[in-house]
């Protein structure tokens, strides 16, 4: 059955930039887009209802392409710590940091850490999130990275949003490992992937390339794995240090690498010719009170694609609002609107390998978009905080409650 939406107005995205169409109508069929143009064009048809959007902008549901929203537990206190000078490396040492939060990760259930994701899920839901990406990476044992992939899964089907997982597991090196790195890469590579692949828990395989975390070699071993499953790759690269990472993301076609705020120019030539996305994280940046911004002009000029996300996670972005996200990626690395608005929609599905059906509002792709009761869609970008007035649509249907 056809549905008819118009009286909107709408910023498309369509063929890979930002687009827009005033008057706009959009008809839906089996949850996907059938037609959408002006509305004076549209189609006659024998709908099954047709929905008056008052006037609203419309746009692709939004994206968020890089989160840690499983975890156990937080790191409020450490928060506090730091705001009184205490270094990172000084609460490292005292168990704090990420080690903390695997230590919370194990001692939860599965229903536990279902029910704690659920809320902040639901928080970005309310942004008007439709589809989003969720590491793994805080168990750092096949047990406990098992159970966080399950409750990665659950979420996706009991929320009414698109959930793709991520096996992070070598994000960090476990504490029954230290001073053994090369040993828990073993276990990543010959134990922990193929199982959770062979389990079907596992949409891509991400790793953490830094002087605190796994050195490119390891990573490349990461990846080799990976790639031998039939699994799409993804790298947390340049955050702290120049080492690379995104060039050897790109050699390995990786769909994203995340960060970058220490990229080289050789690093984004790589992407572009590769087609890896350049994923934002202001979040991070500004909770840590970095300095080194990442180098936004050159991306530009070498043509590779930048998407925003929320890496909500307890320790370094315990970020609620995707469209928080925008404003900080505007204010902070000096994005456009435009571009930031295409950052969690068009390139963070590409992000996600999802750019062939999500991301931009185009015959075929699938029907999630939001109506926003606002006058242009610059502020999306311009609101700090609250909820915007918005009907949701996921699939073809109008959510009532998230």
């Amino acid at each position: 059955m056809q549905h008819l939406w118009f009286n909107c107005h709408a910023a498309t995205l369509a063929g890979g930039r930002y687009a827009s169409i005033e008057d706009a109508a959009i008809v839906t069929a089996g949850g996907h887009i059938q037609w959408i143009g002006p509305y004076a064009d549209a189609p006659d048809g024998n709908y099954a209802q047709r929905h008056d959007l008052h006037g609203a902008w419309v746009t692709p549901g939004l994206i968020d392409c890089h989160t840690h929203a499983v975890f156990g537990g937080n790191r409020s206190a450490e928060f506090e710590q730091r705001l009184q000078c205490v270094s990172y490396a000084e609460i490292a040492a005292a168990g704090g940091g990420i080690a903390s939060t695997v230590r919370a990760t194990r001692a939860a259930s599965e229903d536990e850490l279902l029910a704690s994701a659920s809320q902040r899920v639901r928080a970005l839901l309310r942004d008007g999130v439709t589809t989003l990406e969720i590491k793994s990476g805080y168990g750092l044992d096949l047990a406990n990275e098992r159970k966080m992939l399950r409750v990665i899964r659950r979420l996706g089907d009991t929320l009414p949003v698109t959930v793709r997982a991520t096996c992070l597991a070598a994000h960090a090196l476990p504490p029954e490992f230290a001073g053994r790195s090369e040993a828990y890469i073993d276990l990543v590579c010959d134990e922990m992937l193929p199982t959770l692949a062979r389990e079907e828990l596992v949409d891509a395989v991400d790793a953490f390339c830094e002087h605190l975390a796994f050195s490119p070699a390891q990573v490349e071993r990461v990846f080799i794995a990976a790639q031998q499953l039939g699994l799409p790759v993804k790298l947390h690269a340049e955050q702290l240090s120049a080492l690379a990472g995104s060039s050897l993301a790109a050699r390995y076609q990786a769909l994203s690498a995340d960060h970058l705020e220490f990229m080289t120019l050789a690093d984004a030539q790589a992407m572009a010719a590769a087609g890896t996305v350049a994923v934002l994280l202001p979040g991070a940046f500004y909770f840590l009170r970095e300095t080194q911004l990442p180098p936004v002009q050159m991306l530009r000029e070498q043509g590779v694609a930048m998407a925003i996300a929320s890496d909500l996670n307890p320790g370094t972005s315990p970020a609620l609002s995707l469209r928080l996200m925008l404003n900080m990626a505007c204010t902070l690395f000096r994005l456009t609107p435009e571009e930031a608005l295409a950052g969690v929609t068009l390139n963070a599905a590409k992000a996600l390998g999802l750019g062939a059906s999500h991301g931009s509002l185009e015959v075929g792709k699938v029907a999630d978009f939001v109506a926003w009761q606002i006058a242009q869609p610059a502020e999306l970008a311009y609101w700090l905080g609250g909820e915007l007035h918005k009907r949701v649509i996921r699939h073809g249907r109008e959510l009532i409650d998230v």
